[in-house]
């Protein structure tokens, strides 16, 4: 029931379609009163013979007419609250993607894929079907019920509905002691669910470097000890399941024993009829349903508990990056980096120190060092994927990014990393990914300056070819390509290379850069991260850093002029690419 009380911001939203069906729940619980009446009726007047056919056959045409009614209205109610229902599974649906879209890298390096995705398909499942038939099974059960219970006990015999009763307080202690045991039982079921899904998401994702390697017999040893918890977990579930219909039909029975004894006593020593009998025990045929549903409620709504708990834990956390309110100016402006110390979460060693960089409008930064020597950290500082320090460790139009909004601010840049991401879309798609609306002309212009227009139109469906799941079916030069034409049609104000240009030869990474620096507008900034050094020439300035500092900084032929890191890497690679 506790579900009932997380739930009750839906509930008050939904109020009329709740209320609606509820109406109509009362309705059908009134109109299924009197058959069972009528029925009585009829064998007293039959048994007296005080009653011709035609007679017979009009009360069984009323009964027929209320089973017709009690069908319509049963249709209409259903619309009522499961149309509730599944509004609530969008909501929650959208509430998690929101939720997760917003999250850093920190979110997801601890939550697993595997995991998430259970979380928003079949916990979600479980808190719907907890709202809308947990609602109906307990409205139901609470209606009919009761009504029947009062008709029994003013209209037929106090004394008998006693009787017949007595078994089910016994029947509620053992339904109440079942459902807190699957509430745990389901919650340890639904874990080994979403670890088998993450390993299922992992396996795929990864199948041709299991062949590649040979690791399919030892995978699919893994995979069978996931899949063997999995079951013994969903078989718990499952024994505490089948704990409750032998204790409700046991109840059962007993009741209608006892009210047939019972109730046979009366009718002998004229305290009641048979056909009040008669209808005394259609009623409490009635009553199999709502203890039936009673106990199906406790059921449901302790795996939907279960389920809302692990959905909550995740969408309750606070935002490791919190937005900001205000809004970037529309011209360009400069953006400033002076970082005196960051460190990561829960990291005692500094990843930059003393970090000051100044980007105007229309200039070129490169950016290069060793690896690991958190080129990337700055990089997610400026796209705000972790939180810095102290407001002005990096400002743009004089302003900390953190009070700007992070949409707006993410609108601002354009970022292509060494490892691409293709949709399993067509190529046009991929490319017009962050904005939907481009025409084919504008796609064209956009592969074509990042060299990747030629090969496109040697493919079969040219820009309507599908790239397979992850760009599978394209080699890793063209999927960056791709990805820069795709950056490049967002025509943001800072274009972000992260290594972009890797996985090409050095001739059409040339071709690419040429192309960018003629596209390259007054108010177009760009940062180049790269391990190419030849890459740089170009730059308005250059940065170089090592273990988190900046041990050089300035332009391509002062550089090889100082005798350190950026003069011997860059010789050391003009030699290897002559060798080679």
């Amino acid at each position: 029931m506790k579900l009932f009380n997380q739930l009750r911001w839906f509930f008050r939203r939904e109020w009329k379609r709740y209320l609606g069906a509820i109406i109509l729940l009362i309705i059908i619980a009134i109109l299924q009163l009197l058959p069972p009446k009528i029925v009585g009726f009829l064998i007293d007047l039959i048994i007296k013979h005080n009653i011709h056919n035609m007679q017979i056959f009009s009360w069984i045409a009323v009964i027929l007419f209320v089973s017709i009614v009690v069908y319509v209205l049963r249709y209409l109610w259903r619309i009522l609250l499961f149309g509730a229902s599944y509004k609530l599974a969008i909501e929650l649906r959208l509430k998690f993607y929101s939720y997760l879209s917003e999250q850093s890298q920190i979110f997801f390096l601890k939550h697993r894929t595997g995991d998430l995705i259970a979380r928003a398909t079949n916990d979600v499942d479980r808190v719907v079907f907890a709202a809308g038939e947990g609602v109906l099974t307990l409205v139901d059960s609470l209606v009919m019920g009761l009504s029947v219970l009062i008709v029994m006990s003013t209209q037929i015999s106090f004394l008998l509905t006693i009787i017949a009763l007595l078994p089910m307080p016994i029947m509620a202690f053992f339904i109440k002691k079942y459902g807190e045991k699957l509430h745990e039982t389901f919650r340890n079921a639904q874990k080994a669910f979403s670890t088998l899904n993450s390993q299922t998401q992992e396996i795929l994702t990864s199948i041709r470097m299991i062949r590649s390697f040979g690791l399919e017999k030892n995978q699919l040893n893994k995979f069978n000890i996931i899949v063997t918890q999995a079951g013994k977990k969903n078989m718990a579930v499952a024994k505490i399941d089948a704990c409750f219909d032998p204790v409700i039909y046991l109840s059962v029975a007993f009741s209608n024993l006892l009210a047939i004894i019972s109730g046979g006593s009366l009718v002998w020593h004229n305290k009641i009829t048979i056909g009040e009998l008669t209808s005394f025990i259609m009623y409490l045929g009635l009553m199999i349903w709502p203890m039936l549903a009673l106990a199906w409620m406790f059921n449901i709504v302790e795996r939907g508990s279960a389920a809302w708990e692990r959905i909550h834990s995740i969408i309750n956390k606070e935002l490791y990056i919190k937005d900001g309110n205000k809004t970037i100016p529309l011209h360009p402006g400069i953006l400033k980096i002076n970082i005196h110390q960051f460190y990561y979460p829960k990291n005692k060693i500094s990843s930059l120190k003393d970090i000051k960089i100044v980007l105007k409008p229309g200039k070129i930064l490169g950016i290069c060092g060793p690896t690991g020597s958190g080129k990337s950290t700055i990089l997610k500082l400026i796209q705000r994927q972790f939180n810095f320090i102290h407001k002005e460790d990096i400002t743009y139009h004089s302003s900390s990014l953190l009070d700007y909004k992070i949409d707006d601010w993410r609108k601002r840049i354009a970022v292509v990393n060494q490892t691409s991401f293709l949709f399993s879309e067509s190529i046009s798609h991929n490319i017009s990914l962050g904005k939907p609306n481009a025409s084919y002309k504008e796609i064209e212009e956009v592969a074509k300056l990042s060299d990747i227009h030629k090969d496109i139109i040697d493919l079969p469906n040219q820009y309507d070819t599908q790239v397979g799941e992850r760009g599978v079916m394209l080699s890793g030069g063209q999927k960056q390509r791709i990805c820069i034409a795709r950056a490049l049609l967002l025509n943001s104000e800072i274009l972000i290379l992260d290594d972009a240009l890797s996985a090409v030869d050095a001739n059409t990474a040339n071709n690419i850069l040429n192309n960018i620096m003629h596209w390259k507008k007054k108010e177009h900034s760009l940062i180049l991260v790269t391990h190419r050094l030849s890459t740089l020439i170009n730059a308005d300035e250059i940065i170089v850093i090592k273990n988190g500092v900046i041990i050089q900084r300035g332009q391509h032929q002062k550089l090889l002029q100082e005798e350190n890191w950026y003069r011997d890497m860059y010789n050391y690679q003009k030699l290897e690419k002559h060798s080679g």
